[in-house]
């Protein structure tokens, strides 16, 4: 019964946090710092998601750093400087990933 009374009260915390939002009066939204929040973290949140993502180990607690994962990165940095659109990044990224698994690289 904990696991539900846990999901009953995240489910309720999110939908109040969206809400907080949208109830947000407009002199507020359009603060200087609100605005830098509101840009610069889902940048922070994405590149701390990469990262982990990047030496996950499958196996269990630790890092991993595989060439296949880290030259699917690299992909996608190469993609990036050259201004790619994201979904270009995206499937570079993936298919080199692929690839080197396909032939037997991890």
């Amino acid at each position: 019964m904990t696991v539900w009374i846990a999901i009953l009260a995240t489910s309720a915390g999110c939908y109040l946090l969206k809400f907080a939002g949208l109830a947000a009066p407009r002199r507020l939204l359009d603060h200087p710092v609100v605005r830098r929040f509101a840009v610069t973290v889902p940048i922070a949140l994405l590149a701390a998601l990469i990262a982990i993502q990047s030496a996950d180990n499958a196996d269990g607690p630790g890092l991993a750093l595989d060439a296949a994962r880290l030259s699917g990165l690299g992909a996608a940095v190469v993609a990036l400087v050259l201004r790619a659109p994201f979904l270009v990044v995206v499937i570079a990224a993936a298919a080199t990933t692929a690839g080197l698994r396909a032939l037997g690289i991890s």
